[in-house]
């Protein structure tokens, strides 16, 4: 009975392993056949050569995509887990989500930390050097020098890395035993580099998120139609229509020899056609979607933005004062157990909506500051290289939202 009872269990952790497996391949298909088509929506059609760069580009498209499913799933497994405790708790016993359980949570966290670590330190420096690689000279032109040239990089970057962490680590702290620590790549060293560039994405996070945050405000009055309050839109279609009309008749009377001009009267003769379809899109609007929708969406980012910077008052007091609201090293009750929120099932559910949010507005607040507006991908016409730099910068996003895994789970 004994060796039954040990085949049984075998068994079954075999089958749990399988559909664990299965599982996961099944998740990370779904993210990597999203990420891809976002890619393709983006990605410049004239980088689809038929030579050697256009495998270079397959290559690089594969890495990138790979990436940016990567970090999708890192970033959507926190609403995922706090999902799950409550369907677990809501229906302990239910047959058809036996297979929802902490062992599969667990082990999503953990893929994602491995996945996540190798897109940031070998996948997505291994795509950018190999794209921009040609093969050292001298040597034959291909695929496999254009390899070799970028491994040399790899190595060399790998090099500069870790004296960077030495010097770093000698201003610092000038100990032979924290120096001779850096020899212990596996154990020190990558966990160093790692809690580095995750303090990096931290800093980079609480920039962005404040400044994204006031601008939602500015973005949903750009993409929904205002009320029109003592305001003649026939009128202003009018007008611009007659604008319109006179730089076309300028622009068709000015020689071709005049090029700045042209240029500038067809940018400008651009800027009144969008202001024109603006225009005509408030004259089509409903009257619900302008005097409702409108008003209803500010209030609800209004009262969004409210509780968010209330939640981020409540917790620094709560780390200033109480002690015990530290985070621990230990694993808690585990999935499945208790509630993650006060408020049951609601509260998780405003849970995952401000963390939505506040995602969204972290990448708003990115791409609105000047620095990184540059790294705004336009429909069909980003280059390989700025797909790779964008979905770089977004593979770090996860690093500094791995600390709350233990809150999930």
């Amino acid at each position: 009975m004994e060796g039954q009872d040990e085949v049984s269990a075998r068994e079954q952790h075999f089958h749990s392993q399988v559909r664990e497996s299965t599982i996961c391949f099944l998740l990370f298909a779904i993210l990597y056949i999203v990420s891809y088509f976002i890619i393709r929506r983006y990605k410049r059609k004239s980088d689809e050569q038929e030579d050697e760069d256009a495998i270079v580009n397959r290559i690089s498209l594969f890495l990138s995509t790979f990436t940016l499913a990567v970090s999708a799933g890192a970033v959507l497994l926190l609403p995922f887990s706090i999902i799950s405790n409550e369907i677990l708790l809501a229906f302990p016993q239910n047959y058809y989500i036996q297979w929802l359980n902490g062992s599969l949570i667990h082990g999503l966290w953990n893929l994602a930390s491995l996945f996540s670590n190798l897109c940031l330190f070998v996948l997505m420096p291994f795509a950018f050097f190999f794209l921009e690689s040609e093969g050292f000279a001298g040597l034959k032109k291909g695929i496999r020098a254009r390899i070799l040239e970028t491994l040399v990089m790899l190595i060399l970057l790998a090099l500069l890395i870790l004296g960077m962490v030495w010097v770093a680590s000698a201003l610092v702290d000038n100990d032979a035993a924290s120096m001779e620590s850096l020899y212990d790549l596996w154990e020190f060293y990558l966990p160093y580099l790692y809690s580095c560039i995750s303090l990096m994405g931290c800093l980079l996070l609480l920039l962005c998120t404040p400044v994204g945050l006031s601008r939602m405000f500015t973005v949903m009055g750009q993409l929904l139609v205002k009320p029109a309050i003592l305001e003649d839109l026939d009128e202003q279609i009018y007008m611009i229509t007659l604008e319109e009309e006179a730089l076309q008749r300028r622009l068709n009377g000015l020689s071709s020899s005049v090029e700045y001009n042209m240029m500038e009267m067809e940018q400008e003769l651009e800027n009144v056609k969008t202001l024109k379809t603006k225009l005509e899109r408030r004259k089509k609007a409903s009257a619900w979607e302008r005097n409702l929708v409108y008003p209803a969406v500010m209030v609800l980012l209004l009262i969004e933005t409210s509780i968010s910077v209330l939640l981020v008052a409540c917790n620094i007091l709560c780390l200033l004062v109480d002690e015990t609201a530290m985070p621990k090293g230990t694993r808690g009750p585990g999935i499945g157990s208790a509630s993650l929120s006060a408020f049951g099932f609601v509260g998780a559910a405003l849970e995952i909506i401000l963390i939505f949010y506040l995602m969204v507005s972290s990448v708003v607040g990115f791409y609105s500051l000047r620095c990184f507006g540059t790294f705004i991908p336009k429909k069909d016409d980003t280059t390989m290289t700025k797909v790779q730099q964008v979905t770089g910068v977004h593979s770090n996003l996860p690093a500094c939202g791995r600390t709350c895994s233990p809150r999930a789970v």
